[in-house]
């Protein structure tokens, strides 16, 4: 146990120095280190893998994106009125997409995620940004938007910021803002995924004792524990590091975890 626990403070120490340097969703790197970790505990059967990954994911997402949001509203950051209906939307979506992904299996979850992170990957590698050509549509143009955005979330474990950020830049919301607001709807998303998966993994076979729902604590605990406490040195060091250059590299790595998790769901 001792072990197991060492290794997602170690994921979430990772994680957390990420998202403060590069201002990637720990999402984006929890899942995949989690489903290789998961994958060597003997106690986990290998159906529920994804779903134990993702949902820790949010989980953890629930807890940092308070932090996040309080400390961009502070700075004045965070345009509420988009928040508020892109989170609702959100937050039905990413409940619906649970629903959805609770009767999806591993490999399946495993090949959306994959494709998730080539789109990811290689955004970063262009880094194209959404020219600000059009304005906010009313509020069910938001409520469309913000569920289709809660559903794609659910099933990939993520707060949302690499879709939310640039529909909000897209609809003339400068990035600054763009960046604070989908803090805050990142914690409607989590909220939606986090009930969800504890709602739809009740009584599932196979979970390993510590498992609330699909949500593994043992997980949760020691990646919320190490990305609070890290996250903080990764946004000081992205002062005086070469942020876009990492970025290229850390979209190289994303392209070698996509690699790797194809190629556990490949037949053998």
């Amino acid at each position: 146990m001792l072990t197991a626990l060492a290794v997602y403070v170690a994921v979430g120490c990772v994680a957390g120095l990420l998202a403060g340097l590069l201002g990637v969703g720990g999402g984006l790197v929890i899942v995949p280190m989690l489903s290789f970790c998961l994958t060597w505990d003997k106690g986990v059967a290998e159906a529920h893998i994804m779903h134990l990954a993702v949902a820790t994911s949010m989980a953890s997402i629930l807890f940092t994106a308070v932090s996040s949001a309080w400390s961009h509203h502070r700075r004045g950051s965070v345009e509420w009125s988009v928040a508020r209906r892109l989170g609702v939307g959100a937050l039905f979506g990413t409940l619906a997409g649970t629903c959805v992904a609770a009767r999806l299996s591993t490999g399946f979850l495993k090949g959306f995620f994959v494709v998730f992170l080539l789109y990811v990957a290689v955004q970063m590698l262009i880094d194209r940004k959404p020219k600000p050509s059009r304005r906010f549509p009313g509020w069910p143009g938001m409520l469309a938007v913000g569920s289709g955005i809660g559903v794609v979330s659910s099933l990939v474990g993520i707060g949302g910021g690499t879709l939310t950020v640039p529909f909000m830049v897209w609809c003339n919301l400068p990035v600054h803002r763009a960046i604070g607001t989908s803090a805050a709807i990142g914690f409607w998303i989590a909220s939606g995924g986090t009930m969800g998966y504890l709602y739809q993994g009740r009584g599932a076979e196979g979970l390993p004792p510590l498992a609330l729902g699909f949500v593994y604590l043992p997980a949760l605990a020691g990646i919320v524990c190490a990305s609070v406490l890290t996250a903080p040195l990764g946004a000081k060091l992205a002062h005086g590091l070469p942020v876009a250059r990492l970025k290229r590299v850390f979209a190289v790595l994303l392209f070698i975890m996509a690699a790797r998790m194809l190629w556990s769901v490949m037949p053998r």
